[in-house]
């Protein structure tokens, strides 16, 4: 895989929650037009959990199609089921992708042994010519493959090559680095990570493939590529620029029921959806039983927004020129917000 950012790819539904195939488009083009490295296809980010097999496969093919010989091209094809992994990987094959990101399987609970030897080298071994990308994040599957388990598949597999780590655990990276060897490619899954894991001289990440990125793909873009410059200092720039929106992947809140105190945490694709809703990008609302952000977390994001906005408008003017939206406008103007939160 090339170093870099890549855009895992939010999919824009409309209000009766069926596929926005004319905003699909934009957004691929949007991506392309800003630089990005690669468009991975339906990802967490695109909720391809609510996704029937058959949306799953279209909006695979229309990636591979619109951004062909433009940007690299990833399929999310993942599972617990790994009879259904290879089916979706051999989908992705004949649409002629560049990659497939393979998230560890969840919520069933196999080891890391059996992740490796039942899941990852079942599909690596069907699929030698495809690149096999596994994605480690145990907060969203409960399991996970361990460092020592993912060295033994890539010395074993030339086709897998890489990982995207969203373990958020340095400590877990820093042996992936040591057992998988110098010419081992890590992909940073977590947006605020980026930076710390790429100058970690103990981790030395080469890219990430990222959330925000749909919002700012020239700047995140430019932050990765300063960074496998060892321009640190102007990538640092950057990072402090985008900082607000990075923070935004994940909205914690603590709100008041009639019963006491709880806490709400508002995690991707929700945070991103409703700031797309409210800079006018072709988005639309998630799909249940993901809903919408508490009033709380909602003002939380709006102020982040702004803070970017008053102070590196230049991150916002991609947005304003490719979709023709005034950025103030959709910021200060409260009709743009209505439907984009409920109280607890």
């Amino acid at each position: 895989m090339k170093p870099g950012c890549y855009t895992a790819l939010i999919t824009p539904f409309n209000t009766a929650g069926e596929l926005d195939q004319e905003g699909l488009e934009q957004l691929i083009s949007f991506q392309i037009e800003n630089g990005i490295t690669g468009i991975l296809a339906t990802g967490t980010t695109g909720e391809s959990p609510t996704f029937k097999w058959k949306e799953h496969d279209h909006v695979i093919a229309q990636v591979a199609r619109l951004a062909k010989d433009k940007c690299l091209r990833i399929a999310g094809t993942g599972s617990n089921n790994t009879s259904e992994a290879l089916e979706a990987i051999g989908h992705a094959a004949k649409e002629g992708v560049d990659a497939v990101l393979m998230v560890d399987p969840y919520y069933n609970g196999p080891s890391s042994l059996e992740i490796r030897r039942e899941y990852y080298e079942v599909v690596a071994t069907a699929f030698p010519d495809i690149n096999i990308i596994p994605y480690i994040i145990p907060g969203r599957t409960g399991a996970q493959m361990l460092p020592q388990d993912l060295a033994i598949l890539a010395k074993n597999f030339p086709n897998v090559s890489c990982v995207k780590e969203a373990t958020g655990n340095l400590e877990n990276m820093k042996l992936t680095r040591k057992y998988c060897g110098k010419d081992f490619q890590i992909f940073s899954g977590d947006d605020a990570l980026i930076y710390d894991v790429m100058t970690d001289p103990q981790i030395k990440a080469c890219g990430g493939i990222s959330v925000m990125s749909n919002i700012a793909p020239k700047f995140l873009s430019q932050m990765v590529s300063l960074l496998n410059q060892d321009d640190t200092d102007g990538a640092m720039k950057l990072q402090q620029a985008l900082k607000p929106l990075l923070d935004l992947v994940v909205v914690i809140t603590q709100e008041d029921s009639e019963f006491g105190p709880v806490y709400c945490r508002a995690r991707n694709p929700l945070p991103l959806k409703t700031l797309m809703q409210l800079l006018g990008m072709p988005s639309g609302p998630c799909r249940k039983p993901l809903g919408r952000m508490t009033q709380k977390g909602f003002q939380l994001l709006l102020d982040a927004t702004k803070s970017v906005q008053a102070h590196n408008p230049e991150i916002f003017e991609p947005i304003a020129s490719f979709f023709n939206v005034d950025i103030e406008e959709r910021l200060n103007t409260p009709k743009f917000q209505e439907g984009l939160w409920y109280t607890y």
